[in-house]
């Protein structure tokens, strides 16, 4: 007999059907250093976005330094705004914060979102409107892809990294419409960097506006962490770089950096800004002290690249097929949905935290094991992952 939600059942036993059923599970930091338990189950984690392995923990100590650092300013440890930041929800700790931040950015201005949906929902959608153009490149993140959609701009995907089929676009759009380039710095599921350079210059050219998405480059690219824009000399002619703290920094809350105008213009515009209430100041304290960590601890970026290079390597000399990886995202590639499943089932009983890529996260035929190491890895846990790796590999057919 139908019932009013039957309708969903149907649906959910077809995303099963195709091998897209997802389920929530539980995980929690293990007392080694880049392990966690994931259902109570202890596990090698290889597939979080906690790429340089900072604590992420708040103790009595770190407490106790807050509270000395208030100097007698309650409004440092608050647990919420309360409130959207134009109306009572504004704090001297994130206004302080914004301002340092901008400058580690080597911008004139930032503004910190909730987090990295809300950012780039806010951004794009303030930025284009329904006469604009967002061109995208195909792989970029969802987050993206539904920001664009938002703005009710046209929505224009060019191929992944390919600059020529995007200038082929840009030169036939309308030169009175306003336009906007996005793409992610590095990619998040498939490990590839975009071509920053040749993006700038196209923008440059045609007059668009450039964003770059720097959520998984943030802190591991450039000295001190401060992005791959950064690292490659392009800030001052990207017109904004957004990105997280709940990945490399290993907090929560995303930002954009840019222009004082691009900045004034989303604090009127961003809808995900206006109309939501502002991070609390302990989570605003918690991110400026792991940004202190990430701009003063180089150790981890080395090690992060290093590390990452070796895995790589290793996979590839197995005869894993790693896609277009040049960075700490490292995908397994392996095809159809059932063995992406099957796969990952048998890494997680013999303790490595992997999880199955399907679609629609990544293109039909494309299923994979996301693999992403850590700064504080130990060498022999990852020369022993790689075994396992190797041998479950093989014993099914996936290399």
């Amino acid at each position: 007999m139908e019932t009013r939600l039957s309708w969903m059942r149907k649906e959910l036993d077809e995303l099963k059907r195709l091998g897209q059923h997802r389920t929530l599970s539980v995980s929690v930091p293990a007392a080694e250093p880049g392990w966690i338990e994931r259902d109570a189950v202890r596990m090698l984690d290889l597939a979080s976005n906690h790429y340089l392995g900072l604590p992420h923990r708040l103790d009595g100590a770190t407490l106790e330094r807050w509270l000395a650092s208030a100097a007698g300013d309650e409004q440092l440890i608050r647990t919420g705004s309360t409130a959207s930041r134009l109306i009572v929800g504004g704090d001297p700790a994130l206004d302080r914060f914004e301002r340092e931040f901008a400058a580690f950015k080597g911008t004139e201005a930032c503004l910190v979102f909730g987090c990295g949906y809300m950012a780039n929902v806010g951004i794009i959608s303030a930025l284009v409107g329904r006469s604009g153009i967002v061109f995208s490149d195909r792989l970029n993140h969802a987050s993206i892809v539904d920001g664009a959609i938002l703005s009710r701009a046209e929505l224009v995907r060019y191929r992944h990294r390919d600059t020529d089929h995007l200038e082929a676009l840009l030169r036939k759009a309308d030169p009175n419409k306003r336009k906007l380039i996005v793409t992610d710095a590095v990619f998040s599921m498939d490990g590839s960097v975009a071509p920053l350079g040749e993006l700038v210059r196209l923008k440059e050219r045609y007059g668009a506006m450039l964003m770059v998405d720097e959520a998984h480059s943030g802190g591991v690219y450039g000295d001190c962490g401060e992005g791959l824009t950064h690292a490659l000399g392009l800030t001052e002619r990207v017109d904004i770089q957004m990105g997280t703290f709940g990945k490399a920094y290993g907090c929560y809350g995303a930002y954009a950096a840019g222009d004082s105008i691009v900045i004034e213009y989303l604090v009127n515009k961003a809808r995900s800004v206006i109309f939501s209430t502002a991070l609390p100041p302990m989570v605003v304290h918690a991110i400026r002290d792991q940004w202190e960590t990430v701009r003063t601890e180089r150790w981890r970026r080395d090690a992060l690249r290093e590390k990452s290079a070796w895995l790589r390597a290793e996979l590839q000399q197995s005869g894993f097929d790693t896609g277009e990886s040049e960075s700490h995202i490292i995908p397994l590639i392996v095809g159809g949905n059932e063995a992406a499943v099957a796969f990952a089932r048998r890494l997680q009983s013999e303790g490595i935290a992997a999880v199955p890529i399907r679609p629609p996260t990544v293109p039909e035929g494309t299923a994979r094991i996301r693999l992403t190491p850590m700064a504080t890895h130990r060498e022999d846990d990852l020369r022993s992952a790689v075994e396992r790796i190797r041998r479950i590999g093989r014993e099914l057919g996936v290399v």
